[in-house]
């Protein structure tokens, strides 16, 4: 905009009369300008008017002269010129103008006293560039939208798409900020805190790697338990410590989440035993905004949107400068309804319907955006993009730093096997719950309730007794370890509650009635409750719904109970994420998992993970007028299986007068409908719509909310028995059958099953774990293996993964790997003289072997051996023979005694 035209050029200095479209998109951009604190007026505020940089006052002076044509607006800091800006019509491309910002900045003149920020920065002396049309940004149109802003200090710099102006403070503290320096001050940060495992680090390390090589999303992935929060805070100190970041937002969503960060923020101790809080300022849920010198911010999703969308009247607007980076804690969580418009909708349809409110918060501020999750989804990896690390449940079970499952129980009753049924003219108790009344009524048709209609179609109490029953024979509530149980509703949860208290009397005599306690969103003082479960005795039973499905550590978990399905694979491994975690107080090796309904059955992959309506808000009437309006055909048959499922939805309740109306309106029967649906044919649905234009509405009207009813069986019910789930093998037996078979196949295959065969003492780490990979993918670890063994033999021997490849290759005795490494010690100490220091290191390196299986050159040359000078230094305690008093370990470790 600031050359009338390609044919007439301006000159420089050479003022300009703008157009009324012009005009128009330079208010818009002066009344944005004057919210992020400058002043700022096209008309009056101008060069050619004799405006001039001023002590005291942040000025977007209009038509600033430089040698090659004034810039649309300087904008300036007191005396200083701090940034350039270019103004394009509403309707014009604004991401390619920073190429003429670019040029005023080669091309500035000091004019009246002003100071230049410093630089130059190559060719550039004024360091910020903007461009923009006054339109608010939208990813479907980013070019034309948008403030677009770059960093011109580095020359690897790309510009990107603001929602809002920097204000005067943003551009000060950005100039301050030396990314070059910062960088190069964390790659010298040492990373050798003793608490952080190498895997943490390893993390830590890929975003920080991340970060300097300009990416701005990036996506940590880690199971469940094995410190994400801990590893955020690292990396949050480290980052802001080198000054990379100014001041860091933690999002979560949930007050019980950021009060358990806060909890970590405050008391982890990371230099001169100060934690972060008694470092920096730290600002948490009760703090609106942040203050100048706060280096961290924890929020919720949810106050952040009231906040930063809804802000209560007279509340200045956010800025997008107020932090320079967003870590979103459980960031796979709740934002899988995001939807971006094709080109073809927004031609008629408000933008506002496609804004998610999550996605609004990440991107309002300009900002380097950490997502941390343990279960990365398709919706989530749009927003972070894929993971920069990956740390899956299934190595931290092989690395020991998470406890393993036994095969899970199935809890098989007649009636979960069975369903429940009604034959016509069968009297049943109907529950409504809007009224709470209980009626009696005959069914005109038989009725059939499978096992995923359970507490949620149906209410079985004589079920939930029989399960709870059974649970009760396998948990004794005052044993060492607690459980959580997963119900399908709230009442379900109270029913739960009370039978198990019942069972657990009838099994063991008297309970505490607080060794069971339900804990929901509907519970009194949840937040309490879930303290209570996480840090007192009791409870030692917490019965849920979906309070504790994510981000609640409790490492004394030894039970997961699932009385209500889950489709979700993302959601089922959050929820087993909640046992994973270790816990040596109570020497917990694994945890149990007990389904009483078929869950595997139900389960999703991730794939699937993306629900098919992607705007559950929207109505028929909408969704037609969309198909027939819109000529992309890809997007017609999206819209039209988005009209099958709602229709799906609605089917049920198109019965008696509806369904003689639903005839009437569409000349079909509902099935009939259905085909037409999923023919996805555009032409044909036109067609159809068009001629039939009340059925849309009459779908709308119909009503499926209301009151819900709830069918209450007095079946019997009966424990028919308990299955363990070993995958494709039935039976404990064919489990291990089929181990040793996979052994003898592929014996020849693996060098490290070679290894353990016939020379175990050269076996690496490394190796050790590339095995239990490769095994885990085959379907056999050491706790399935463990928990066969004991079904078939009686014998729950605590053997490794080594132990059970030699028996079943070998038939070496299976014996408990503690014993085995104490033997071998004994032998080796018992070979010949040994000095003190020498006993002492043999002693610590067998409890290193104890952890590890395997003690190598690279297990010596990390954690606190490496402290302690590594491999080199001990290799001099042992007289330079250290390899080889590590191969006498190891070969008296697996040597068979009768």
């Amino acid at each position: 905009m600031s050359q009338s035209s390609p044919e007439t050029p301006r000159l420089a200095g050479e003022p300009r009369k703008l157009d009324p479209n012009e005009l128009e998109t330079r208010r818009l951009i002066d009344a944005q300008l004057q919210e992020a604190g400058w002043e700022a007026d096209t008309a009056a505020l101008t060069y050619e008017q004799g405006v001039r940089p001023t002590k005291g006052r942040n000025l977007a002076i209009a038509e600033w002269p430089t040698s090659s044509g004034p810039a649309d607006y300087v904008l300036f800091i007191g005396l200083t010129p701090m940034a350039v800006v270019e103004a394009k019509r509403k309707r014009k491309d604004v991401a390619g103008a920073i190429e003429q910002s670019k040029r005023y900045s080669r091309d500035y003149v000091i004019q009246a006293g002003e100071s230049l920020p410093g630089g130059p920065w190559g060719d550039y002396k004024i360091p910020f560039l903007f461009a923009t049309n006054g339109r608010s940004f939208l990813r479907q149109i980013e070019t034309k939208s948008g403030i677009w802003f770059l960093d011109a200090r580095r020359p690897t710099n790309h510009p990107n798409a603001l929602r809002g102006w920097y204000t005067p403070d943003g551009l000060k503290a950005l100039l301050k900020q030396d990314h070059e320096q910062a960088e190069a001050a964390l790659e010298a940060e040492p990373t050798d805190t003793p608490d952080l495992r190498d895997y943490q680090i390893e993390a830590i390390r890929a975003v920080e790697r991340g970060i300097v090589a300009g990416q701005r999303r990036l996506l940590l992935a880690m199971a469940t338990g094995t410190g994400k929060t801990r590893v955020a805070l690292s990396l949050i100190y480290r980052l802001v410590k080198t000054r990379r970041f100014r001041r860091v937002l933690f999002l979560v969503d949930r007050r019980a989440l950021a009060e358990q960060a806060e909890g970590v923020f405050k008391t982890v101790r990371l230099e001169n035993l100060q934690s972060f809080n008694e470092i920096y300022d730290v600002k948490g849920l009760g703090d609106l905004e942040p203050e100048a010198d706060t280096r961290l911010h924890i929020a919720t999703v949810q106050g952040m949107v009231k906040n930063l969308i809804q802000p209560e009247e007279g509340t200045p607007k956010i800025p997008v400068d107020r932090y320079d980076c967003i870590i979103v804690d459980e960031s796979h969580r709740g934002y899988n309804l995001d939807r971006e418009m094709s080109e073809s909708e927004i031609e008629f349809r408000s933008e506002e319907d496609y804004i998610s409110r999550y996605r609004e918060v990440i991107d309002h501020f300009d900002a380097v955006r950490i997502g941390l999750t343990a279960t990365p989804a398709l919706h989530t990896t749009e927003i972070f993009d894929r993971p920069i690390y990956q740390y899956t449940y299934r190595q931290a079970v092989i690395d020991g730093n998470l406890v393993d499952h036994e095969p899970p129980t199935r809890i098989v009753t007649k009636l979960s096997r069975e369903g429940i049924h009604w034959q016509t003219g069968d009297e049943v108790r109907v529950y409504r719950t809007y009224t709470g009344q209980l009626e009696l009524y005959k069914t005109p048709d038989e009725i059939n309730i499978e096992i995923e209609g359970f507490n949620t179609l149906v209410i079985t109490e004589n079920f939930n007794r029989v399960v709870c029953a059974e649970l009760a024979r396998e948990i004794d509530p005052t044993l060492p370890g607690k459980t959580l149980i997963f119900c399908a509703t709230d009442s379900h949860a109270d029913m739960v509650v009370a039978l198990l208290k019942e069972a657990f009397e009838q099994a063991y005599g008297e309970v505490e009635d607080d060794a069971v306690m339900k804990i929901t969103g509907a519970a009194d003082k949840p937040s309490h409750k879930i303290r209570l479960y996480k840090n007192e005795r009791l409870p030692k039973v917490a019965v849920t719904v979906d309070l504790l499905t994510t981000g609640i550590d409790v490492p004394e978990i030894v039970n997961l109970v699932f009385i209500r399905r889950v489709k979700s694979r993302i959601l089922y491994e959050q929820m087993l994420g909640r046992a994973t975690r270790l816990c040596p107080e109570i020497n917990k090796e694994f945890f149990r998992i007990y389904d009483t309904v078929d869950l595997y059955a139900a389960l999703e992959d991730y794939t699937d993970m993306k629900p098919v309506v992607t705007r559950p808000n929207l109505g028929f009437e909408e969704l037609v007028n969309e198909l027939t309006m819109l000529g992309d055909a890809t997007h017609c048959k999206a819209v039209a299986e988005e009209l099958l499922v709602k229709f799906h939805r609605r089917k049920a309740h198109i019965k008696n007068e509806a369904l003689d109306e639903f005839h009437r309106l569409a000349g079909l029967e509902p099935d009939a409908f259905v085909e037409l649906l999923r023919r996805r044919d555009p032409q044909e649905l036109r067609a159809y719509f068009q001629t039939h234009t009340e059925v849309a509405p009459f779908l709308d009207r119909l009503k499926i909310g209301g009151e819900r009813t709830v069918l209450i069986s007095e079946h019997e019910d009966k424990l028919e028995g308990t299955e363990r789930g070993y995958g494709e093998s039935a039976r404990p037996e064919d489990y291990l059958e089929g181990f040793g078979r996979y052994i003898e196949q592929h014996g020849n295959e693996l060098p490290a099953l070679l290894a353990v065969l016939q020379r175990p003492r050269n076996l690496t780490r490394q190796q050790l774990k590339e095995l239990s990979f490769a095994l885990d993918e085959a379907g056999y670890n050491v706790s399935s293996l463990r928990t066969a063994w004991s079904e078939v033999t009686n014998q729950d021997i605590a053997a490794s993964i080594i132990g059970f490849i030699r028996r079943q290759a070998l038939g070496s005795p299976l014996v408990p790997f503690e014993d085995r490494v104490q033997r071998a010690v004994q032998n080796v100490l018992a070979s010949r003289q040994w000095t003190n220091p020498q006993r002492q290191w043999l002693e610590r390196i067998a409890s290193q072997l104890r952890r590890e299986f395997v003690v190598d050159r690279a297990a010596l040359d990390s954690g606190l051996f490496q402290a302690e000078g590594g491999f080199r230094r001990l290799n001099k305690v042992f007289d330079g023979k250290l390899d080889e008093v590590l191969g006498n370990l190891h070969d008296e470790l697996w040597k068979d005694t009768a």
